[in-house]
């Protein structure tokens, strides 16, 4: 599975890259959500793993742009407070093949929510 991790902090996303390659799967990353749309445009990933809060565009714009070629493209979004974008993301999970992250979270969180969005 290729994967994009989109994420303004990129010492997190590093970490991300390396723990994802660890388990087999081809990573990418990018800076912020018009980086990440670029990114999507050149790699195609199967999955992008986006924070919400990022200069540019945020991680709910970067794949409003995203769905413009691809209205299935799967997504967690990450944010240290999901709460304030809860009417967002529950709209988004009605439409959308989507989950989400709270920061910080546990490898096992994440590989749990991977297992269930490849299915």
């Amino acid at each position: 599975m290729k994967i994009l991790i989109v994420d303004d902090n990129q010492d997190l996303a590093v970490l991300l890259q390396l723990m994802l390659e660890d388990e087999g799967y081809e990573v990418k990353i990018a800076k912020d959500g018009w980086d990440g749309y670029m990114s999507y445009l050149l790699y195609g990933p199967d999955l992008i793993i986006t924070d919400i809060q990022m200069p540019m565009k945020n991680g709910l714009e970067l794949m409003e742009a995203v769905r413009t070629h691809n209205p299935k493209a799967r997504a967690i979004y990450m944010s240290g407070d999901l709460s304030h974008f809860e009417s967002l993301l529950e709209e988004e999970k009605k439409r959308y093949q989507v989950s989400f992250l709270e920061k910080p979270f546990s490898k096992m969180d994440l590989m749990k929510l991977l297992s269930e969005s490849s299915q």
